[in-house]
């Protein structure tokens, strides 16, 4: 049994989305928690088994997986049919993990140090800065029109969403921006936000 952890308009809205993308919403339960908030609302859900009480977190027959690359790898494997990944195996395999990892690794910790405004030798010789992370996706872009070239995939799903959420992020790149705006206008994606907005009004 595959069950989802899912607060509205947070990082668990990606998966959700995923889940419509792969057409398995059927096949995954979706269990809504609440979790603090960057505002100072919500709080601690005795319902979410994530060990820091944060969403997603995805069960898978008593097993515990967090973090959104790794759940969206996970499902992307266990539903290959359904073609949000290339074959496990194939060198474009090799590519996805590589973004997926690049993401949760990389271009998170980078943005979120730079809309903090943080500075040290150290973190920019860890996790590069803005600039060279703007210049990974656009070279990507360049052979595009997705990531992993012809077909949008999970990693779209994923790298964009810190650019769907923070507009003042998104490089000012035409190629870039574009993509982004291709990867919010997908009726997965708004099918998911209206969820949302409506799981909001009625918690609220």
């Amino acid at each position: 049994m595959l069950t989802l952890f899912h607060s509205p308009n947070s990082r668990s809205t990606a998966c959700l989305t995923l889940l419509e993308e792969m057409g398995i919403r059927d096949r995954v339960a979706v269990k809504l928690v609440t979790i603090k908030r960057f505002d100072g609302t919500g709080g601690l859900d005795a319902a979410n088994p994530h060990p820091e009480g944060k969403v997603p977190a995805l069960l898978h027959d008593g097993h515990l997986i967090t973090e959104r690359g790794a759940i969206m790898v996970h499902l992307t494997t266990l539903f290959p049919e359904a073609g949000m990944a290339p074959a496990v195996g194939s060198p474009l395999w090799g590519d996805y993990l590589s973004w997926m990892s690049w993401y949760q690794g990389v271009l998170e910790p980078v943005l979120i140090l730079d809309f903090c405004k943080l500075e040290h030798p150290s973190l920019t010789a860890t996790f590069r800065t803005p600039v060279e992370a703007t210049a990974r996706i656009k070279a990507a872009l360049v052979k595009g029109p997705w990531l992993l070239g012809d077909k949008f995939s999970a990693a779209d799903l994923l790298v964009h969403s810190p650019y769907a959420w923070f507009k003042e992020a998104t490089p000012d790149d035409p190629l870039i921006r574009d993509w982004v705006e291709r990867c919010k206008a997908r009726p997965a994606r708004l099918k998911v936000l209206q969820e949302d907005e409506a799981s909001t009004l009625q918690v609220a």
